[in-house]
């Protein structure tokens, strides 16, 4: 079982080019000692995804959806809550404020993923009353 305090060396062993970006988030996000807000941190996270869509530097997203699935399979009911509401309606309202579509994404997500990214797009559209509704 994946627990939180696993969440951020997993991501940068499945997205090493994030490694550099988390140390300057973490030194201009936190002081020494100071609780992390992993909700908040892993947003920066999918800001980094985003941009290297962006860039057309894909070489990595293979491990990082299949990390965003295994953590929906293997995760704790925190780390699956995450990668759902965390993780993917991050990379969903991120694209919004980026100008992209965020359905791009749905190409990469494997299939318990792809259940829970239609399950915001339905809590969102109004066809269900919470996330996880038709699961």
């Amino acid at each position: 079982m994946i627990s939180k305090k696993q969440i951020i060396e997993l991501i940068i062993d499945a997205c090493p080019s994030y490694k550099s970006r988390w140390e300057e988030y973490c030194s201009n996000s936190y002081n020494d000692g100071e609780e992390m807000l992993l909700y908040v941190d892993v947003s920066d996270f999918v800001q980094h995804i985003i941009n290297l869509y962006k860039k057309n530097d894909l070489k990595e997203f293979d491990k990082v959806f299949d990390l965003i699935e295994l953590l929906h399979i293997n995760g704790d009911e925190y780390v699956k809550e995450l990668a759902t509401i965390g993780i993917l309606e991050s990379m969903q309202n991120l694209c919004l404020n980026s100008d992209l579509n965020p359905e791009i994404f749905v190409q990469y997500l494997k299939a318990e993923s792809k259940k829970w990214w239609d399950s915001l797009n339905d809590f969102w559209s109004g066809k269900s009353k919470y996330v996880g509704e038709n699961i």
